[in-house]
């Protein structure tokens, strides 16, 4: 009787944690509502409604949860200095993808679906099985599939890089727009030791002109650490990352604009490279 009555409170308790506020649900909606119209919203009219990480999360979850949609994976932002310092944070962030978000290159993206993307060039795991916190990165590397991506990142806020606050990123579900990923092979067939992910360089081009090249040290010194804090903290939620989830797990380089044109990003260490086009 007792043992019920702890599990009846502990219930309750967590329940009213994850309760939304009428300001956040309403936050909850009209990022929904901006992510079907492409009509955005300005950040100065949420000024307060979240102002910490817990809250930041709960809107995310409650967005994810209007898409009605499968999450298909995660996005990790915030994996080096130079963007925690942008956006004045210590620590990286994620944000749930539906399933369709998520599309094997070569591809076309249509800038009636878009609002203000970016692109960022990224590595990409799959979970091959379930992934635990308990794992270690050798264990990840064995436990993934591994495909070179492009991140779109695209926000429901206007103007929002790189003014968008940390917490309004978060609830936004870390502005996540489209993942273009290329041939996905298993991380221990193309890598023997997880330091080799630690140095995989890639080139970005637009229309033929290389654009900039960048580094998976970039990304919390190697993608793995930035697979296995997803991992954490999705546990500590209680929403593990299951089998045949992807994670994009952070950018090589400082995001591009995202203009119409033909886009490629290369890979070296025998990765390969995505392709795709943006049109009106």
């Amino acid at each position: 009787m007792e043992d019920t009555l702890m599990n009846q409170t502990m219930s309750q308790t967590l329940t009213k944690e994850n309760e939304l506020s009428t300001a956040e649900n309403e936050l909850a909606e009209n990022l929904f509502n901006a992510y079907q119209t492409h009509e955005p919203l300005q950040q100065s009219a949420y000024e307060g409604v979240v102002t910490d990480e817990e809250t930041a999360y709960r809107v995310q979850h409650r967005l994810t949860e209007l898409k009605d949609e499968a999450v298909g994976g995660y996005k990790v932002s915030l994996t080096s200095q130079e963007t925690q310092d942008m956006f004045d944070s210590d620590s990286p962030l994620y944000g749930a993808q539906v399933k369709s978000h998520f599309v094997s290159s070569p591809t076309t993206l249509y800038r009636s679906d878009l609002m203000e993307p970016l692109a960022e060039v990224e590595m990409l795991f799959t979970a091959k099985e379930d992934l635990s916190s308990e794992d270690s990165l050798v264990e990840l590397l064995h436990k993934t599939k591994v495909a070179p991506a492009v991140e779109v990142p695209d926000s429901r806020f206007s103007d929002w890089f790189p003014s968008l606050s940390k917490y309004m990123v978060m609830s936004d579900a870390a502005v996540g727009g489209y993942v273009v990923y290329g041939n996905e092979v298993d991380t221990d067939k193309l890598f023997t030791d997880v330091d080799e992910l630690a140095n995989v360089t890639c080139e970005l081009f637009h229309d033929g002109k290389k654009l900039k090249d960048g580094s998976s040290s970039e990304v919390l010194g190697n993608p793995l650490h930035s697979l296995h804090w997803l991992v954490e903290k999705l546990e500590q939620q209680g929403t593990p990352l299951k089998a045949g989830q992807r994670v994009s797990s952070g950018t090589f380089l400082l995001p591009e604009s995202l203009g119409n044109g033909s886009w490629k990003a290369t890979f070296d260490k025998g990765l390969g490279a995505v392709f795709f086009d943006v049109v009106d």
